[in-house]
């Protein structure tokens, strides 16, 4: 079982690649090279079903196959997440049990979304979540996608006590809150881990004083976005602002489609048989495929 002092370094949302069928059923073939390809580019940790995994449209059945196959390639040699938030309590405790059972090592719960819920509600739900698993539990903030926040406080509340709450995710894209998260969960007398959800937060993230980064660009250069952890800790902070600065250069093309879309479509292209999105979460105009391919030529120095 990981403790707090695992969590650390780039953990990719790993990608579902999907097949061409109408259903496009999973590959799983294709995620098991895939989770060799992140390895091989000196990951910390893999993330299934996350957002860039398309978590939020894949069925219990299907999460529950995708973990099997992810533990199994992994086979210990990193932590492996498993992205068990449902909407309701019930379901996220069912899927936390679940991923526990088969052997993840951390759960990162996204908050529930659609209905907005008040920080009690946030709080409960996760107080309620984690009396029926005894692994890690890092909290996941991402309301753009999911419409409730989890503020600073709620945070620390949750991290101080909840045996097993040890962190946050955070994908506010305010890096004041960001900031904030770190701060807070330093007062506490117990570890935490606090992880930057936006790219281009990863090395403010460890320079305030968190643990790493849950980034969808290391789908596309993981060894590139490993480095700016692994340059961190060894102390080259000039080389981790290189490699930092190197991944921004796909922000741009976030403008023309969904990032989840932009990510597995830029995968494709370097030759790997993912798939599409699964509709209809799929398109990407022509003008962003340009942009996209274009940033991919241009940066092919980037692994």
């Amino acid at each position: 079982m990981a403790t707090v002092k695992d969590i650390k370094g780039i953990i990719p949302p790993i990608l579902t690649p999907m097949n061409a069928d109408p259903e496009q059923t999973v590959n799983h073939d294709e995620l098991r090279n895939q989770v060799e390809r992140l390895l091989a580019g000196g990951v910390h940790g893999l993330f299934p079903f996350g957002t860039n995994g398309e978590g939020y449209i894949l069925s219990m059945k299907e999460k529950e196959a995708i973990l099997e196959t992810v533990i199994d390639q992994v086979k210990g040699r990193v932590p492996v997440y498993a992205g068990t938030g449902c909407i309701s309590t019930a379901d996220t405790i069912r899927m936390s049990k679940r991923a526990e059972e088969l052997g993840a090592d951390v759960l990162s719960i996204i908050t529930p979304s659609f209905a907005l819920a008040s920080q009690k509600e946030l709080y409960d739900h996760y107080v309620e979540v984690a009396k029926h698993v005894n692994i890690p539990i890092i909290l996941y903030n991402i309301p753009p996608r999911t419409g409730n926040q989890l503020l600073p406080e709620t945070v620390q509340a949750l991290c101080r006590d909840v045996d097993v709450i040890v962190g946050a995710k955070d994908s506010s894209g305010d890096l004041d809150n960001l900031k904030a998260y770190i701060r807070v969960t330093k007062e506490l007398s117990k570890p935490t881990a606090i992880l930057a959800g936006n790219d281009g937060a990863i090395l403010t993230c460890l320079k305030e004083g968190g643990v790493g980064g849950i980034a969808g660009r290391a789908n596309i250069w993981p060894g590139t976005v490993a480095s700016i952890y692994n340059r961190f800790v060894a102390g080259d902070l000039e080389g981790a602002q290189q490699a930092q600065d190197a991944i921004a250069i796909l922000q741009g093309v976030f403008r023309f489609g969904n990032p989840n879309t932009v990510i597995k479509t830029a995968v494709a292209m370097l030759g790997y048989p993912v798939g599409q999105c699964r509709r209809p979460f799929s398109y990407l105009c022509d003008e962003g495929v340009e942009a996209l391919k274009k940033v991919l030529e241009d940066n092919k120095n980037l692994a």
